[in-house]
């Protein structure tokens, strides 16, 4: 009882010391679990680890092959949530030099780590082969936390977050499908036969067939409402279960894959609660990993350990990170847009996450089960290169980053909370003049027309939502409240300012405010005379953004006075140049203005001076 708690405790700790130190959780994760695990036999009385998942092969907390289905239906979870992340429309969206990293630099990654495990670590082929099928992976839950603290120009932020988030389930097929091809191959060097062969285009055939079956049949499920509400989240865990130990038992070793296309094919395609089911499968993931990885470092012997204290993995470590990452991005952006400089950081930045780990556990387990050569190699060798990277790109990232001059120089991003029609109408205004801006709202109806109209658009809820964890608001600066609701603006900018607020945070006046100008707060946007239901009314029927020129000897108060007077228009920001948009505030009515200064305005023309139109699209 007390390890089993233990391990709940200590995995729950670990996450939490990295959202507290900011690190990613992985790190404090193997560390503990290495700490509870061989390194207690260091100091432990008796030479026993403090948590020991087997010993004396039937003892322990998970004896014979319990912590072996333990590791393969918990990383069958945890792929099935990896596989709903990859989505068509981010691949087709992406640019060539994503593109290519996860396709030519993932090749280049794979043949390198192969010929290198090989000739370095004298492993044999098949090791070596699925040695580098476990590497290719720098999973999102690893990089986005480096992201976050460190504040990355658009371009290298972009490509680090999207290889993470797409080569992270292509990693993981491609490290099931190599696993696949050497276990039904046997045990000796060079046994690919026909008959492994086979054996293995039936593991491709039934998971491609049976996962892609399963999520249509799941998604008719939910269709039709066979499914009780309270039951949604709980059946579909026990669905994945299902599919993979039934896909097991059709053809050997053939679950994983077929739950990665499951997961794959429900994130692809129009479900019915779809929602709800990632963010439980997401949840339970974090405890599965939380609790795996604990088990999983801590079942390492010393004598594991011990392997790597030599010069040949040790070698191998360096060359993964020094000569194998930079040549796979530099191969991979040869034609890229991308400076040296952040090419160089993009090298620098290639920590492997708890895919490559989950995975490497697992069939490690599985090979050595079955006196597979070498076999005890993989999850050591594969941990210390996750373990080193981690730590490595943690602890120098923003460093390097500085010394590159890749950083972002200000947070000029807006965010927009509310995604109703003026709200999109002025996110486009905005995002034509180069600024990154991103609408946020719980409506997925509204979410939906933003992205049609080529927006950025989160669909969350702010008040049980945290989005400090979301790349695309990493150079967010400027916050405003803009929702028909007082209480939800106003929550907005109190929860949301300390994240996205450094240069202001900014909501629409109130009902009581409109009535009384004396309740008016500093932070109040635009027209003291137009609350949300005028706002919205101006944009309904006049849907256009007009640019004013100003010239520094006209009167600011006095133009606003024209539009506001107008009753059809309402003024939004000052552009300064070619992307400096400062909002204006109700308390703004004396602004020094220069020449070439414009007046931003949204509904019907009353200045004309040669507008700037721009029209709601969708």
């Amino acid at each position: 009882m007390v390890e089993l708690g233990g391990i709940v405790i200590l995995g729950i700790m670990a996450q939490w010391i990295a959202w507290k130190l900011k690190v990613p959780a992985i790190l404090p994760l193997i560390i503990t679990g290495l700490i509870v695990g061989p390194l207690s036999t260091l100091w432990s009385h008796g030479g026993e680890k403090w948590i020991s998942p087997i010993w004396n092969g039937a003892h322990g907390l998970f004896p014979g092959e319990s912590l072996f289905h333990f590791v393969e239906l918990s990383i069958g979870i945890i792929l099935f949530e990896g596989g709903m992340t990859l989505k068509r429309h981010e691949i087709r969206g992406v640019g060539d030099t994503i593109g290519k990293l996860i396709s030519v630099g993932a090749l280049v990654t794979f043949v390198c780590s192969t010929l290198l495990a090989h000739y370095v670590v004298d492993l044999n082929w098949s090791i070596s082969f699925l040695f580098a099928a476990l590497i290719i992976v720098t999973g999102p839950t690893v990089i986005a936390p480096i992201l976050r603290n460190v504040p990355l120009n658009r371009n290298v932020a972009t490509v680090l977050k999207w290889e993470g988030i797409l080569i992270d389930p292509i990693g993981a097929l491609a490290a099931v499908l190599v696993y696949e091809f050497i276990s039904a191959a046997g045990h000796h060097e060079g046994s690919f036969t026909s008959e492994a062969i086979l054996q293995f285009i039936q593991i491709v055939l039934v998971g491609l067939s049976l996962g892609t079956i399963a999520a249509l049949s799941l998604r008719e499920m939910l269709k039709r409402d066979w499914i009780p509400h309270y039951l949604l989240t709980i059946f579909s865990l026990a669905f994945v279960l299902a599919l993979f130990i039934g896909s097991s038992l059709i053809v050997h070793d053939s679950g994983l894959l077929t739950v990665v296309v499951a997961g794959m094919v429900l994130g692809n395609i129009d479900v019915k609660h779809i929602d709800e089911i990632y963010y439980f499968k997401e949840s339970l993931s974090i405890l599965l990993i939380s609790v795996l990885f604990i088990l999983l470092s801590a079942n390492i012997d010393l004598p594991d350990l011990q392997l790597l204290m030599d010069w040949k993995p040790l070698t191998l470590f360096a060359l993964v990170i020094f000569f194998i990452r930079p040549l796979s991005v530099f191969l991979s952006t040869t034609q890229s847009t991308l400076t040296t400089k952040e090419k160089m950081f993009i090298s620098w930045m290639g920590p492997r996450g708890i895919v490559a780990a989950g995975i490497a556990s697992l069939f490690g387990l599985k090979l050595a089960s079955s006196n597979f050569p070498q076999a005890e190699y993989i999850t050591p060798l594969v941990f210390m290169v996750v373990l080193g990277t981690v730590l490595l790109n943690a602890t120098t990232a923003k460093l390097v980053a500085k010394m590159l001059g890749v950083t972002l120089e200000t947070s000029n991003g807006m965010l927009l909370v509310g995604a109703t029609k003026p709200s999109r109408l002025i996110a486009e205004y905005l995002q034509s003049c180069g600024l990154n801006v991103v609408l946020v709202d719980s409506n997925k109806n509204n979410i939906n027309r933003a992205e049609a109209m080529g927006l950025k658009a989160i669909n969350a809820n702010i008040y049980n939502e945290d989005l400090s964890g979301n790349l695309d608001l990493n150079d967010v600066g400027v916050l405003m409240a803009l929702t028909g609701s007082a209480d939800v603006n106003q929550y907005a900018i109190t929860k949301l300012k300390t994240n996205f607020g450094e240069h202001g945070a900014y909501r629409l006046i109130t009902a009581e405010e409109l009535k009384d100008v004396s309740l008016i707060g500093n932070d109040c946007l635009f027209s003291a005379t137009d609350d949300y239901i005028n706002y919205s009314e101006v944009a309904r029927d006049y849907p256009v953004i007009h640019e004013y020129t100003l010239k520094e000897a006209e009167s600011f108060s006095a133009t606003l006075k024209i539009i506001n007077d107008s009753q059809k228009s309402i003024p939004l920001f000052i552009k300064k140049g070619e992307d400096k948009i400062i909002p204006i505030l109700i308390t703004d009515t004396e602004l020094t203005i220069e020449d070439g200064d414009v007046l931003v305005y949204m509904g019907k023309e009353v200045i004309q001076n040669e507008p700037k139109e721009v029209e709601e699209t969708v």
